[in-house]
Protein backbone atom coordinates (compact mmCIF):
# COMPACT_ATOMS: atom_id res chain seq x y z
CA UNK A 1 0.00 0.00 0.00
CA UNK A 2 2.87 2.37 0.83
CA UNK A 3 4.36 1.72 -2.61
CA UNK A 4 1.02 2.59 -4.28
CA UNK A 5 0.79 5.83 -2.33
CA UNK A 6 4.33 6.73 -3.36
CA UNK A 7 3.51 6.01 -7.00
CA UNK A 8 0.30 8.03 -6.82
CA UNK A 9 1.81 11.12 -5.22
CA UNK A 10 4.96 11.00 -7.33
CA UNK A 11 3.00 10.86 -10.59
CA UNK A 12 0.52 13.44 -9.31
CA UNK A 13 3.47 15.78 -8.67
CA UNK A 14 4.94 15.03 -12.09
CA UNK A 15 1.56 15.63 -13.74
CA UNK A 16 1.17 18.96 -11.93
CA UNK A 17 4.59 20.39 -12.66
CA UNK A 18 5.42 19.30 -16.19
CA UNK A 19 4.22 21.55 -18.95
CA UNK A 20 4.70 20.95 -22.64
CA UNK A 21 3.73 17.32 -22.89
CA UNK A 22 5.63 14.10 -22.47
CA UNK A 23 8.93 15.21 -23.98
CA UNK A 24 9.29 17.87 -21.31
CA UNK A 25 8.44 15.20 -18.73
CA UNK A 26 11.29 12.86 -19.74
CA UNK A 27 14.00 14.73 -17.84
CA UNK A 28 11.87 14.88 -14.71
CA UNK A 29 10.94 11.18 -14.96
CA UNK A 30 14.58 10.15 -15.29
CA UNK A 31 15.65 12.31 -12.38
CA UNK A 32 12.83 11.02 -10.18
CA UNK A 33 12.88 7.29 -10.96
CA UNK A 34 16.47 6.54 -11.93
CA UNK A 35 18.49 9.02 -9.86
CA UNK A 36 16.39 9.76 -6.76
CA UNK A 37 14.15 6.76 -6.10
CA UNK A 38 16.22 4.18 -8.00
CA UNK A 39 13.03 2.30 -8.88
CA UNK A 40 14.29 1.47 -12.38
CA UNK A 41 17.72 1.29 -13.98
CA UNK A 42 18.94 3.65 -16.67
CA UNK A 43 18.60 0.89 -19.29
CA UNK A 44 15.00 0.27 -18.20
CA UNK A 45 14.36 3.99 -18.47
CA UNK A 46 15.71 4.12 -22.03
CA UNK A 47 13.52 1.11 -22.90
CA UNK A 48 10.55 2.92 -21.34
CA UNK A 49 11.14 6.01 -23.48
CA UNK A 50 11.42 3.87 -26.63
CA UNK A 51 8.24 1.95 -25.81
CA UNK A 52 6.30 5.04 -24.72
CA UNK A 53 7.30 6.88 -27.89
CA UNK A 54 6.51 4.07 -30.28
CA UNK A 55 3.13 3.02 -28.86
CA UNK A 56 -0.13 4.92 -29.42
CA UNK A 57 -1.07 7.52 -26.86
CA UNK A 58 0.59 10.35 -24.99
CA UNK A 59 4.13 9.68 -23.83
CA UNK A 60 3.24 10.82 -20.30
CA UNK A 61 0.47 8.25 -19.95
CA UNK A 62 2.52 5.47 -21.55
CA UNK A 63 5.48 6.25 -19.28
CA UNK A 64 3.32 6.29 -16.16
CA UNK A 65 1.75 2.98 -17.15
CA UNK A 66 5.14 1.39 -17.84
CA UNK A 67 6.82 2.56 -14.64
CA UNK A 68 3.75 1.77 -12.51
CA UNK A 69 3.65 -1.74 -13.96
CA UNK A 70 7.39 -2.25 -13.35
CA UNK A 71 6.98 -1.21 -9.71
CA UNK A 72 3.62 -2.75 -8.71
CA UNK A 73 2.10 -4.66 -11.60
CA UNK A 74 -1.40 -3.95 -12.92
CA UNK A 75 -2.55 -1.85 -9.95
CA UNK A 76 0.65 0.20 -10.02
CA UNK A 77 0.06 0.91 -13.71
CA UNK A 78 -3.54 1.93 -13.03
CA UNK A 79 -2.67 4.18 -10.08
CA UNK A 80 0.27 5.84 -11.88
CA UNK A 81 -1.72 6.47 -15.05
CA UNK A 82 -4.65 7.96 -13.13
CA UNK A 83 -2.35 10.14 -11.03
CA UNK A 84 -0.48 11.61 -14.00
CA UNK A 85 -3.79 12.42 -15.76
CA UNK A 86 -5.61 14.04 -12.82
CA UNK A 87 -3.80 17.42 -12.85
CA UNK A 88 -4.09 18.08 -16.58
CA UNK A 89 -7.70 16.90 -16.66
CA UNK A 90 -8.58 19.15 -13.71
CA UNK A 91 -6.81 22.18 -15.15
CA UNK A 92 -8.36 21.77 -18.60
CA UNK A 93 -11.80 21.25 -17.06
CA UNK A 94 -11.55 24.47 -15.03
CA UNK A 95 -10.19 26.39 -18.03
CA UNK A 96 -13.04 25.12 -20.21
CA UNK A 97 -15.55 26.61 -17.76
CA UNK A 98 -14.00 30.06 -18.06
CA UNK A 99 -12.19 29.78 -21.41
CA UNK A 100 -13.21 33.16 -22.86
CA UNK A 101 -12.35 35.07 -19.70
CA UNK A 102 -9.16 33.05 -19.26
CA UNK A 103 -7.78 34.10 -22.68
CA UNK A 104 -8.42 37.78 -21.91
CA UNK A 105 -6.04 37.76 -18.95
CA UNK A 106 -2.76 39.45 -19.90
CA UNK A 107 -0.76 37.57 -17.29
CA UNK A 108 -1.93 34.23 -18.63
CA UNK A 109 -0.39 35.06 -22.00
CA UNK A 110 2.89 36.10 -20.36
CA UNK A 111 2.93 32.95 -18.23
CA UNK A 112 2.36 30.72 -21.27
CA UNK A 113 5.20 32.46 -23.16
CA UNK A 114 7.54 31.84 -20.22
CA UNK A 115 6.46 28.22 -19.98
CA UNK A 116 7.14 27.74 -23.73
CA UNK A 117 10.77 28.78 -23.26
CA UNK A 118 11.13 26.38 -20.34
CA UNK A 119 9.62 23.52 -22.35
CA UNK A 120 12.19 24.01 -25.13
CA UNK A 121 14.97 23.77 -22.53
CA UNK A 122 13.47 20.64 -20.93
CA UNK A 123 13.12 18.85 -24.26
CA UNK A 124 16.63 19.85 -25.35
CA UNK A 125 18.26 18.79 -22.07
CA UNK A 126 16.47 15.42 -22.15
CA UNK A 127 17.58 14.89 -25.76
CA UNK A 128 21.22 15.72 -24.98
CA UNK A 129 21.31 13.49 -21.92
CA UNK A 130 19.67 10.54 -23.69
CA UNK A 131 21.95 10.93 -26.71
CA UNK A 132 25.00 10.69 -24.45
CA UNK A 133 23.62 7.56 -22.79
CA UNK A 134 22.53 5.80 -25.99
CA UNK A 135 25.58 6.45 -28.20
CA UNK A 136 27.79 3.55 -27.07
CA UNK A 137 28.53 1.95 -30.41
CA UNK A 138 29.38 3.22 -33.87
CA UNK A 139 25.97 2.03 -35.11
CA UNK A 140 24.16 4.12 -32.49
CA UNK A 141 26.22 7.19 -33.33
CA UNK A 142 25.50 6.79 -37.05
CA UNK A 143 21.75 6.45 -36.42
CA UNK A 144 21.67 9.57 -34.20
CA UNK A 145 23.66 11.62 -36.74
CA UNK A 146 21.51 10.45 -39.67
CA UNK A 147 18.23 11.17 -37.86
CA UNK A 148 19.46 14.59 -36.74
CA UNK A 149 20.65 15.42 -40.27
CA UNK A 150 17.35 14.25 -41.79
CA UNK A 151 15.31 16.27 -39.28
CA UNK A 152 17.40 19.37 -39.93
CA UNK A 153 17.24 18.97 -43.70
CA UNK A 154 13.49 18.33 -43.74
CA UNK A 155 12.91 21.30 -41.43
CA UNK A 156 15.00 23.65 -43.59
CA UNK A 157 13.27 22.47 -46.77
CA UNK A 158 9.84 22.58 -45.10
CA UNK A 159 9.21 18.92 -45.98
CA UNK A 160 6.60 17.21 -43.84
CA UNK A 161 8.01 13.92 -42.53
CA UNK A 162 6.22 12.20 -39.67
CA UNK A 163 8.15 11.16 -36.58
CA UNK A 164 6.51 7.75 -37.00
CA UNK A 165 8.66 7.18 -40.07
CA UNK A 166 11.83 7.95 -38.10
CA UNK A 167 10.79 5.38 -35.49
CA UNK A 168 9.94 2.71 -38.09
CA UNK A 169 13.11 3.30 -40.13
CA UNK A 170 15.36 3.24 -37.04
CA UNK A 171 13.59 0.13 -35.73
CA UNK A 172 14.17 -1.62 -39.06
CA UNK A 173 17.82 -0.49 -39.02
CA UNK A 174 18.18 -2.04 -35.55
CA UNK A 175 16.67 -5.33 -36.73
CA UNK A 176 18.95 -5.39 -39.79
CA UNK A 177 21.98 -4.64 -37.61
CA UNK A 178 21.00 -7.48 -35.26
CA UNK A 179 20.50 -9.95 -38.13
CA UNK A 180 23.81 -9.01 -39.78
CA UNK A 181 25.58 -9.28 -36.42
CA UNK A 182 24.11 -12.70 -35.65
CA UNK A 183 24.96 -13.92 -39.15
CA UNK A 184 28.53 -12.69 -38.70
CA UNK A 185 28.80 -14.41 -35.29
CA UNK A 186 27.55 -17.71 -36.75
CA UNK A 187 30.10 -17.59 -39.55
CA UNK A 188 32.95 -16.77 -37.17
CA UNK A 189 32.00 -19.72 -34.90
CA UNK A 190 32.37 -22.19 -37.80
Amino acid sequence: MKEMMQLFFTFLKIGMFTFGGGYAMIALLRDEFVDKKKWITNDMFLDMVAIAESTPGPIAVNSATYIGYQISGFWGALVSTAAVCIPSFSIIYVISLYFDRFLELTYVGYALEGIQACVVYLIFSAAVRMTKEVCHTFFHKVIVVLVFAAMLLFSLLAVSFSAVFYIVICGLAGVVQYLVGSLYRRRSEK
